[in-house]
């Protein structure tokens, strides 16, 4: 037997099919609950909804990028990411926290990034989405210490499937080496064990692995400019 759970994305026919599939093979009971996180008065909705409902884990998983240079993207998208990378996240682990807290129990697991390790030029809002998430959600983990809630950054590089079509591969997969990628199912058992662990910052695959250590060594005028053409590449 596994948790209940209770899937959240955008397209109710994408989730109804995943909620049968994890339904059938773990025999547990999952729950669609349709929403843009990126849009504010649907989060409201949402949150509105989780206040009867006890969660005991919640995974901030939702996110998007932009590249190429900040005065060049388009405001809206930029203004969505915000709203998606770093509101959305901020707006629902205060919807949950409190009852966890009055349990002494739960768990919270924010998505970060490497990436929000260092100024990067040519991926800025997506930095300053992530560098937030970083922060916050670490803040949280010394907060919440003698409460019995767990509280986990997840700082990943790239991930997907083990294998990707040449057909189907994005720009990301394209300028990225394979041996750079990790694995969903590498990076969700890492991600469990840490959050079992309560520990503060979970840095699975080995890119992020390395950004991770080369950002608290690098000078950031050396480390910057460098990552900043890399990331130009994905914008053109």
């Amino acid at each position: 037997m596994g948790h209940n759970l209770i899937l959240v994305a955008r397209r109710r026919d994408v989730l109804e099919q995943l909620a049968e599939e994890l339904e059938q093979n773990h025999s547990v009971k999952v729950d669609v609950m349709a929403c843009d996180l990126a849009n504010p008065e649907e989060r409201a909705t949402l949150i509105s909804e989780l206040q009867g409902v006890e969660v005991n884990i919640i995974i901030n998983s939702a996110g998007i990028a932009s590249f190429g240079p900040f005065i060049d993207q388009d405001w809206s998208y930029e203004d969505k990411q915000f709203e998606l990378n770093a509101r959305a996240v901020f707006e629902l682990t205060h919807a949950v926290l409190p009852g966890m807290i009055k349990r002494g129990t739960g768990a919270i697991c924010n998505v970060g990034s490497a990436a929000g390790n260092v100024p990067i030029p040519n991926n800025a809002t997506y930095v300053l989405t992530k560098a937030g998430v970083n922060a916050f959600t670490e803040a949280l983990h010394y907060e919440l210490r003698d409460t019995g809630v767990a509280c986990t950054l997840l700082a990943p590089g790239p991930v997907r499937e083990a294998v990707v079509d040449d057909a189907e591969k994005s720009i990301v997969d394209k300028v990225v080496p394979d041996f750079l990628w990790t694995t969903y199912e590498s990076c969700s058992q890492e991600t469990l064990a840490a959050l079992a662990a309560n520990s503060r910052r979970v840095v699975p695959g080995p890119l992020s692995k390395a950004m991770n250590a080369i950002s608290a060594i690098a000078p950031t005028a050396v480390l910057s400019p460098l990552m900043g053409w890399f990331y130009k590449k994905l914008g053109s």
